[in-house]
């Protein structure tokens, strides 16, 4: 392994942005070390700071670990290049771009494979249905789902100037603006991050985004609780939370987590309430019945238990996941999954408004 084998690997990492050039050629890497097992890039970027920033060394760390021999330890560094008055340390990040956002709101599980982002997309194609004007931030940064869930995954955001100022413009589709890590990696490509890189990445990731005017911007978090959790509420301005969550017992006690983590002293933020999801399966051809494969009323009784509103019930429906396999939501329909949805995106308005 030496510098020329490195700067190969490094050709893997394109640049979204600039023509899906690799890093190399656009002579970003400034230089490699390689040195007692060892390797250290430095990637250099111009004096305003790139969106993408976040997303390139994490993605140049990746290539190198796919390729260099079990054990290698990678770090990648950054320099500013031609930087014109010295900049205080950090992202440079501010919150200009959610002034015309009214409300913030998290979207949480206390695990994952409860159909969280399910219901966030639907939830947010909902209220765009009732009205309102609606953003959705993918920040489950590990499985990002938005694109797939949307119909996106071959679009690409654009990113424009603004004076000194790079922003990135979300896509927009179902009447929802829509940003998501996805759209910047390759379908198959896994992030292989550390919490404070993704951390950092997912900050970029909403606030260098030019939302404009929302009523509502849901932000897709990841599963669990942890430090991108806590990060992300200390970092963005959210006003509060709704947790998804499937009947049964192992499901809802993992939401006594989320809803001992939002508060919790040092977090302290609202839960607006709790969506049971997977409440009940009925057949299409018996649109009566219901078979409470997880257990019957669970979400309930933990909304109760807390102190917290029941948003609403989302049954199974084969149709759930067709849509969401196809790309079109099924809060688009007038089905009794998409009439579902409408009633918890209803319920959510009434409690924010």
């Amino acid at each position: 392994m030496n510098t020329t084998d490195i700067k190969e690997w490094l050709r893997e990492v394109e640049h979204p942005a600039k023509g899906d050039k690799n890093i190399v050629e656009l002579g970003m890497v400034e230089k490699v070390d390689i040195e007692d097992g060892c390797v250290t890039v430095i990637l250099a970027f111009p004096k305003h700071r790139d969106p993408l920033a976040e997303y390139l060394i994490g993605s140049a760390k990746a290539a190198i670990i796919r390729n260099a021999p079990e054990g290698t330890q990678v770090e990648v560094k950054t320099i500013i290049k031609d930087e014109a008055p010295k900049k205080k340390p950090g992202l440079d990040l501010d919150e200009e771009e959610l002034k015309n956002v009214k409300h913030i709101i998290g979207i949480a599980s206390g695990k994952g494979g409860v159909g969280k982002s399910t219901v966030a997309v639907n939830l947010a194609v909902a209220l765009a249905r009732l009205g309102y004007k609606v953003g959705l931030a993918d920040a489950d940064v590990y499985g990002p789902s938005v694109p797939k869930m949307t119909g996106s995954e071959t679009d690409m955001p654009d990113a424009i100037m603004d004076g000194e100022k790079e922003v990135i413009l979300p896509l927009e589709k179902y009447g929802v603006k829509w940003m998501s890590i996805g759209y910047f990696a390759k379908p198959e490509q896994a992030l292989i991050w550390r919490g404070p890189m993704a951390c950092n990445a997912l900050k970029q990731m909403i606030l260098q985004v030019r939302w404009g005017e929302l009523d509502f911007l849901l932000i897709d978090m990841p599963p669990g609780t942890g430090d991108i959790h806590i990060s992300l509420v200390h970092d963005i301005p959210m006003e509060g939370a709704v947790i998804v969550s499937t009947p049964q017992d192992v499901a809802l006690a993992d939401v006594e987590k989320g809803v001992n983590m939002f508060r919790n002293e040092s977090v302290n933020k609202p839960i607006f309430g709790l969506v049971e999801n997977m409440a009940w399966f009925t057949p299409a051809e018996h649109p009566d019945e219901k078979y409470y494969i997880f257990g019957k009323d669970g979400g309930v009784k933990m909304a109760e238990k807390y102190g917290i509103q029941l948003l609403g019930q989302i049954p199974i429906v084969q149709s759930i996941r067709e849509c969401g396999d196809s790309g079109e939501p099924a809060a688009l329909s007038s089905r009794p999954d998409g009439l579902a949805f409408l009633a918890l995106a209803e319920k959510v308005a009434e409690t924010l408004y």
